[in-house]
């Protein structure tokens, strides 16, 4: 259901008038499918920062908050990465995505994610943004969500009734801080697995969202970042997934830093992990995508 300071800003953003102010959008305004209630956490959206016209390069991230798909890092993982990602002219989307702990377990999050990118990428000339610079950023199981997109995709639907669904899914490139990649290797993180396809999970299942294997030569040009000592979601997640990017021939980018441990979202001042939304910047910058910074 719409509520009515959603429909205002929304509105306002529908006509161009400038927004300050983040402006929530459900994915789905009649309800998603497959929704178990309608309580807040069964109505999935995307929270729209968008950058001072001064900096709008067209250049869109969706941003999937950590939390092992029990919870939602929407502060660190969310509000703050959209902020940073203004200050350097990106229009930036939190989704807030369904989780295990309502009984939402695969496909649902996926789907969220999906249709989140076909929403961004449908709207694109009326929130000034370019159809092919929709990407996505993940923390930890955000990762894995995101990975997920770049590995999971379709073209759209042409003849579908909604015209959200005509449109491709396939994110233009990824972002991956910390991710949670495989769901069969020995350095896989449980909790997640756990929570998004269950304890007693399908092999096969747990194969198909091991996306390290998934990868192939359509899958997006992909930044990673990890701290060598997170011991909740080892450093071998990414790893193996830039790996699989490279001998598929995909362009990727992977930095390690020494310390940081687990959920460090953009870093702590002062600390070499710190530097990577820079270094994110530049990679950003050699896609050909147009950000300020760098």
């Amino acid at each position: 259901m719409w509520r009515p300071t959603i429909a205002l800003g929304l509105v306002l953003v529908l006509t161009g008038v400038c927004v300050a102010e983040p402006v929530v959008m459900p994915l789905w305004p009649d309800g998603a499918p497959g929704a178990k209630a309608d309580e807040d956490h069964d109505r999935p959206t995307i929270t729209m920062y968008a950058p001072p016209d001064a900096l709008r390069t067209g250049t869109a991230v969706i941003i999937f908050p950590g939390g092992g798909y029990q919870n939602l890092a929407m502060d660190h993982e969310g509000r703050r990465v959209a902020e940073w990602l203004n200050g350097v002219g990106v229009t930036a989307f939190v989704l807030k995505y369904r989780l295990g702990r309502h009984g939402y377990r695969h496909p649902a999050p996926m789907h969220d994610a999906q249709r989140a990118i076909r929403t961004v990428r449908a709207n694109a000339e009326r929130w000034r943004l370019k159809p092919d610079r929709v990407g996505v950023l993940g923390f930890s199981a955000g990762g894995h969500l995101a990975s997920t997109t770049g590995t999971h995709f379709d073209a759209g639907e042409k003849d579908a009734a909604d015209p959200i669904d005509r449109v491709s899914c396939r994110p233009d490139f990824m972002v991956l801080c910390y991710p949670v990649i495989s769901f069969t290797a020995p350095y896989t993180h449980r909790g997640s697995r756990a929570n998004l396809i269950g304890k007693g999970f399908d092999p096969e299942l747990a194969r198909r969202l091991s996306n390290e294997l998934q990868v192939t030569e359509q899958t997006p040009p992909t930044f990673l970042m990890h701290a060598g000592e997170d011991k909740a979601v080892p450093p071998a997640n990414s790893v193996a997934f830039y790996q699989a990017l490279r001998q598929k021939g995909v362009a990727a980018e992977l930095h390690l830093y020494a310390h940081g441990g687990h959920g460090f979202g953009l870093g702590k001042p002062g600390e070499p992990h710190a530097e990577w939304p820079k270094a994110c910047e530049r990679w950003l910058a050699r896609q050909g995508l147009n950000v300020k910074g760098g």
